[in-house]
């Protein structure tokens, strides 16, 4: 699969961000719901209406339905193109993507939303028929995220991009060494240490080898978490073998990563957590949650209803070049020479001396606009620069390759 064409037949989705955007904003999605289910009673192999009700699926949390919708789906058609493509677009984009839930491959399209960039999506995987040759595009990008699903495809995605007739966003070998461990045994014992960067060296561990820490009380406080969970499912905190025992009467799963508890409060006691995105080597601010509660998560931290906290995010935001990436510049150098791609992001912290604290990097962070611009008038503005940044990233991968072609 190496000659590029234009003649192939596409689905044309509603897609991940204009569904993600209505529950967002509210919307049960049981309008949505009628309407694609009309279609699929019509015409039982609609791949587009099929794949776009399997991502409310998800959203309503019915995962087992949503992916074998997803699979019926993609077993129809490989090909999608968005509703929201621009009429003129002067960038054409090749999403590649995985089956699996919405967090297994980047949301690509909050990325793009009211640009000239066209996208279109590409799923290719265990099962999935492939094409026989490469849709036509400009430049492309490997949207498939790390996890344990995900390691085959993205082998096979590392060979065949060698390959590649045009130009590529993120080498996906890299993308693989995304998961936890690798990233904090990277931090920790490769060239990050001395330079101002601290990471939880975690550990991937079963379930017997986590029931065996309940023979050292010195390990506590843990942080423990299932394999491949997200946004804080099965996340807790540890204090003592009690809490670990009701922890694992609690969590079924078989492997979780482990990870000393680092305390990274601030000297006013709140928790502050940071969402980093890198493009292109550029590090630009994505949010920033301010909780009581260690466990910080943008939408259960107190940002909704507290102005002072909206406040200080404002300033995050508005001084970031200035202050926290000037602070944190030789890590955050350091940390991208390490990672090796040309978009992730991090959500990190930093610690009651002054160290950059990584948790998290990941290709598949949702990095978006959809706040509201009453509460938030300061949002819109920075998102905008982080997406003007990703197509000028885009831009310069596409007019490289030309020049290098034409030389």
């Amino acid at each position: 699969m190496n000659t590029i064409t234009s003649e192939f037949d596409w689905s044309t989705l509603l897609g991940l961000a204009k569904i993600m955007r209505l529950a967002f904003e509210g919307n049960n999605l049981a309008e949505l719901t009628s309407q694609l289910l009309k279609r699929i009673q019509t015409d039982s192999g609609d791949a587009a209406a099929l794949l776009d009700l399997s991502v409310v699926l998800q959203l309503n949390a019915q995962p087992q339905l949503a992916l074998e919708l997803q699979a019926e789906a993609l077993q129809e058609q490989q090909l999608f193109r968005l509703q929201s493509n621009p009429a003129a677009a002067s960038i054409h984009l090749l999403a590649i993507m995985g089956p699996g839930e919405v967090m297994a491959n980047t949301p690509i399209e909050f990325l793009v939303e009211e640009t000239d960039v066209k996208v279109e999506l590409l799923y290719l995987g265990e099962g999935i028929p492939s094409p026989s040759q490469i849709p036509d595009h400009d430049v492309a990008f490997i949207a498939v995220c790390e996890c344990d699903q995900n390691q085959v495809l993205l082998q096979q995605l590392a060979d065949m991009m060698q390959h590649w007739p045009r130009p590529f966003i993120n080498k996906p070998a890299n993308i693989a060494r995304l998961s936890r461990n690798c990233v904090s045994k990277t931090l920790l014992h490769g060239a990050g240490r001395g330079v101002g960067i601290v990471a939880s060296d975690a550990h991937r561990l079963t379930r017997a080898e986590v029931q065996d820490l309940a023979r050292d009380e010195t390990r506590f406080p843990l942080i423990a978490r299932p394999v491949d969970s997200h946004a804080g499912d099965g996340l807790a905190k540890l204090d003592n073998v009690a809490e670990l025992v009701t922890y694992l009467e609690c969590q079924l799963e078989a492997e979780f990563f482990i990870a000393p508890f680092i305390d990274y409060r601030s000297d006013d006691g709140w928790f502050r957590k940071y969402r980093v995105v890198i493009i292109d080597g550029q590090p630009f601010a994505s949010h920033m949650a301010i909780s009581q509660n260690w466990m910080v998560h943008y939408l259960n931290a107190d940002m909704l209803h507290n102005e002072k906290n909206r406040a200080e995010e404002a300033r995050f935001m508005q001084s970031f070049e200035a202050d926290f990436a000037s602070k944190h510049r030789t890590a955050l150098q350091e940390i991208d020479r390490l990672v090796g791609l040309d978009y992730y992001s991090m959500d990190c912290a930093e610690t009651n001396d002054g160290q950059f604290l990584v948790f998290e990097i990941d290709s598949g962070a949702v990095v978006h606009s959809m706040d509201s611009v009453d509460i938030f008038p300061y949002k819109a503005p920075q998102m905008q620069r982080v997406f003007a940044a990703f197509r000028q990233m885009l831009r310069s991968r596409i007019d490289r390759f030309s020049s290098k072609r034409a030389g």
